[in-house]
């Protein structure tokens, strides 16, 4: 088994980025998720609601994010590393409320007009300690503005089968994991309880409950009844939809492509 593809996200429900390799930090990859677009009232907003979210791309250049129409790349902004702005506000992400840091005034002109009403664009600092659930994970493990925790992994497999059974294949991304594993049986990672991949060691704590944001069709913008239709009729337990594996780190490091993958438990 071996992990095929590594992905970070670094603006929530922004476009991803497919990496070589990453570094594993407490809060997650290194970039995945540091940075939040809020409403007027300091609340996450999502591609759940805001669909057009999906056609906008992010990329790591020297001097920071690069934010970008994908149809239209000439219409662009760059979003420095360390925030220009800087002003610390409380924000809300589902039931969290955290400190976060505004960036860059003309980050949050450009992001409102691609999305048609007032928004922020906010970065997490260190200082920011935002707790994963402590019902699955134990030692107190933090996490970024994901949903809710540091690390998600989906085998090749599992895509592959639920593409046998839907009309119209769908790509990995509709699931915005960090690790795609290969080599595996379709689920198998619904068996695991420890893993290793490369000489860093993870914990599996949560299957992961999955939401209408799949039905957004990454390349288009367009909401759906697919895949969630689909996986409700063989994947739902106690009326959630599970589709891959949450994850926490027992050590840090770099992680590469083509890195294998243990099972330990």
């Amino acid at each position: 088994m071996r992990v095929s593809e590594i992905w970070i996200y670094p603006v929530k429900s922004l476009g991803g980025i497919r990496l070589k390799e990453a570094k594993t930090e407490k809060k997650g990859l290194q970039y995945d998720r540091r940075w939040l677009i809020i409403d007027e009232n300091n609340t996450f907003i999502t591609q759940r609601v805001f669909h057009q979210m999906a056609l906008i791309d992010v990329a790591l250049e020297k001097d920071g994010l690069k934010i970008f129409e994908r149809n239209n790349p000439e219409s662009n902004i760059t979003v420095p590393y360390e925030p220009v702005s800087g002003e610390t506000l409380s924000v809300k992400v589902w039931d969290d409320v955290v400190e976060a840091v505004t960036v860059m005034d003309e980050a949050d002109v450009w992001l409102s007009s691609q999305l048609g009403q007032n928004v922020r664009l906010v970065m997490m600092p260190e200082s920011t300690e935002r707790k994963a659930d402590p019902k699955y994970a134990q030692n107190g493990e933090i996490v970024s503005f994901a949903d809710g925790y540091p690390f998600l992994v989906i085998s090749q497999a599992s895509l592959d089968d639920l593409n046998t059974r839907l009309d119209e294949p769908i790509s990995m991304i509709r699931f915005r994991p960090n690790f795609v594993i290969t080599e595996t049986l379709p689920f198998e990672e619904d068996q695991w309880k420890r893993i290793r991949i490369g000489d860093l060691d993870f914990e599996i704590v949560k299957p992961c409950a999955r939401c209408v944001l799949t039905t957004v069709d990454p390349a288009t913008g367009q909401k759906g009844a697919e895949p969630l239709k689909t996986l409700a009729s063989y994947r739902r337990i106690n009326n959630k939809v599970l589709f891959g594996q949450n994850l926490v780190a027992s050590n840090f490091g770099i992680i590469r492509e083509g890195d294998a993958l243990e099972v330990v438990e």
